[in-house]
């Protein structure tokens, strides 16, 4: 059963890269008492260790940022113009409403629109996509009174509430915020373990993998497991060889990206185990995009590396969208693996 109050705490708080701030205070209260030692990098990471009796080193991460904007520009008239901080579909941002976080530690709300004309006096041959570029904050204020309060490197994040509808939550940075709650989750049903285990809530992804990179070489891991989201594309405008995943179908074994490749030997274990205890799982191959298993796998001489997946509906959205079900099938399977990693070898041989 997913706790929704948690979960909720962990999405709702605001966090682009680099400004982790106030979402890894909420995570690292919940971890505390869940861990033997908890320690932040010099990236920000929040890097919390179970200690096994005498197996492998196994890292577990999942990102803290959300996808968001700096505040670049202030035109003559208190308009805003942005720095994406990871990656947007123009065609989601437009009539949204976000909150400026400032220097001085306000928040001020704006709303989110285009520099083009409203529909109602298009000409034929006016231009309608809309660009990045395009989008601007107005947040009603005089100019005089931006200027006072606003201040270029200011960040912004999107506003959302977390809904339950049906059997899915809905809510802005599901990615990655709802596998920083699996980890949580799983440090609760952990049992005894062999494998010294570090739950990283990584930092900088959406802008290279930067966090868990850093946090893996101090680790220095002999497994990496990430956890992220994946398309979810069982919906209007995806053919059926593009899906990626499925809602409800089950935790996703990764075995590629544009990031990483996995290791076939560690996601057969994952396999057996989910075959063996009946966790709904799915195969995923992703054709772009990538996960910190890709910064974990390359580190030092390198680590046996994959990433489970929850599918995820509406990526990059203030509506993305995934199936209780299949966080909880995350847990299972999580946990299970984390329960006998250090049982079998993951390398290759000759």
């Amino acid at each position: 059963m997913v706790n929704i109050d948690l979960l909720r705490s962990i999405v709702q708080a605001p966090g682009i890269p680099g400004r982790e701030d106030a979402v890894r205070s909420v995570v690292a209260e919940a971890m505390r008492p869940l861990v033997d030692e908890l320690r932040v990098d010099a990236l920000g990471n929040l890097i919390g260790k179970k200690t096994g009796s005498g197996g492998p080193s196994v890292m577990v991460s999942a990102h803290l940022d959300e996808i968001g904007f700096l505040v670049k520009y202030i035109d003559d008239h208190g308009f805003l113009r942005l720095q994406p901080v990871g990656g947007f579909d123009p065609r989601v941002l437009v009539a949204q409403r976000a909150d400026i976080h400032t220097r001085s530690g306000d928040v001020i709300p704006a709303l989110v629109q285009p520099a083009a004309k409203p529909i109602h006096v298009l000409n034929p041959g006016d231009p309608k996509d809309v660009k990045i570029e395009d989008i601007f904050l107005d947040t009603g204020l005089t100019p005089d009174a931006v200027r006072a309060a606003i201040s270029i490197g200011d960040w912004v994040t999107l506003q959302s509430t977390t809904e339950i509808l049906g059997g899915v939550v809905s809510s802005k940075a599901l990615d990655d915020r709802v596998n920083v709650y699996i980890i949580i989750e799983a440090l609760k049903r952990l049992g005894p373990h062999a494998a010294d285990i570090y739950f990283v809530a990584s930092t900088q992804e959406e802008v290279g993998l930067r966090g868990a990179g850093t946090a893996a070489f101090g680790i220095d891991p002999e497994i990496g497991i990430a956890l992220d989201v994946t398309l979810a594309g069982d919906i209007p405008g995806f053919t059926p060889d593009s899906q990626v995943s499925k809602l409800h179908d089950g935790v996703a074994i990764k075995f590629f990206d544009s990031s990483h490749i996995s290791n076939p030997m560690l996601n057969d274990h994952l396999r057996e185990i989910a075959e063996e205890k009946g966790i709904p799982h799915q195969i995923e191959i992703l054709s772009r995009g990538g996960t910190d298993a890709g910064a974990i796998q390359r580190v030092r001489a390198g680590v046996a590396v994959t990433t489970l997946s929850v599918p995820t509906r509406y990526l990059h959205t203030v509506n993305e969208t995934a199936s209780l079900a299949d966080i909880d099938a995350t847990i299972d399977l999580l946990v299970a693996f984390l329960e006998t990693a250090g049982s079998r070898s993951y390398a290759y041989t000759i």
